[in-house]
């Protein structure tokens, strides 16, 4: 994607040089917010703490169902405080050694694809729940009022329609092989990166201004947690200032930006989905927003635009990639059954919302 994104922002140079002109296209708040995020739900992520509470709510479980239900939620709801990303990084490799060595593997399979479905929709609850929320919600200055009373419904719905999915699994029983490794937990880390947390969720209230979150989240980092910067995904941050260039330059086009803002008028939402299906959802809302203020059918278009192809979310490639690499690993048995549980969610939930954004 970041191949794809800087191949775009080379070419629109030609429809508009390099100059100074292009340091107003980038988005300097969603950029500074992204990492400090990136940088501290990775440090509260290797301090184990998540993972323990995981594995304490597994060991409680005595079936197949159950335990899909156990790692499924937990992807949905995590995810709208950690992104989608870190829930898959998560929960993905977590389910994938619970089931080596058991002869399960189209269990396996659903129960990965459904995660990442949950990942995907829970996520769209919050304004930190993935990058294309972070972004709509800076670009157009939410109240996160008003945010919230455009995704809650729709998450609502998505939990009702994970939960029915979860009904797919069967009730076989269940024996985790080999017990767990050995897990320590590092409790200044998820102290220090718990409060960093939550300073993070005030830039994003507004209370506090991102420099000086940047600054201190910078700070704190390299005095007492430098392992955390190779950690941060720089690749999506390269991403976002590509599309910016490329967005800011296609915005000096008069005849590109007619033709989007025309194509757009009256069917932000759909077109926003459809276009995620090829290009991912992050670099859709990117492109898109400079032509249309329907924030409200550009921020479902652009969620409910995660589900579909393995491409329409990054977060759905990280997925795959655990699950293609282990070892009895069947990958066009995986596209199958994730192409047979979310292009009919798609529909179904493109549908729903066409039906909600007159009462939202």
């Amino acid at each position: 994607m970041f191949v794809i994104a800087a191949a775009a922002a080379i070419l629109s140079m030609f429809l508009v040089p390099p100059s100074k002109e292009y340091l107003g296209y980038l988005n300097e708040s969603v950029l500074a917010l992204l990492f400090c995020l990136m940088a501290v739900v990775a440090g509260f992520r290797r301090s184990g703490a998540f993972e323990l509470l995981s594995r304490t709510l597994i060991a409680k479980t005595g079936n197949f169902r159950a335990l899909a239900f156990v790692l499924v939620l937990l992807c949905f709801f995590s995810s709208m405080a950690l992104t989608n990303d870190v829930a898959l990084i998560t929960f993905v490799p977590l389910t994938i050694g619970i089931f080596a060595g058991c002869d399960k593997e189209n269990m396996l399979i659903l129960i990965v694809a459904l995660e990442t479905v949950a990942a995907n929709l829970g996520s769209l609850v919050t304004p930190i729940g993935n990058p294309q929320n972070l972004f709509i919600y800076d670009h157009y200055h939410m109240h996160i009022g008003d945010f919230f009373r455009v995704t809650l419904p729709l998450g609502g719905i998505s939990l009702v329609i994970v939960l029915l999915l979860l009904l797919l699994v069967k009730k076989d029983p269940l024996d985790i092989p080999g017990g767990w490794s050995p897990l320590k937990i590092r409790k200044k880390e998820c102290l220090l990166h718990g409060i960093l947390f939550l300073f993070c969720i005030l830039t994003v209230l507004r209370v506090v201004d991102h420099r000086i979150c940047l600054a201190v989240v910078l700070v704190c980092l390299l005095l007492f947690d430098r392992k955390i910067f190779p950690r941060v995904d720089y690749f999506l941050l390269l991403t976002f200032v590509a599309f910016f260039i490329f967005v800011g330059n296609l915005s000096q086009a008069p005849a590109v930006s007619d033709f989007l803002s025309g194509l757009l008028e009256g069917r932000t939402m759909l077109v926003s989905a459809l276009v995620s299906q090829g290009i991912s959802n992050v670099p859709s809302a990117v492109l898109l927003s400079t032509f249309t203020e329907d924030v409200k059918g550009l921020l479902l278009g652009v969620n409910i635009g995660g589900l579909g192809t393995l491409v329409a979310s990054l977060a759905s490639l990280i997925s795959y990639k655990f699950y293609s690499t282990h070892a009895h690993a069947r990958p066009g048995r995986y596209l199958a059954i994730f192409s047979a549980v979310n292009f009919p969610l798609l529909a179904v939930l493109l549908i729903i919302c066409n039906f909600l954004t007159g009462w939202m």
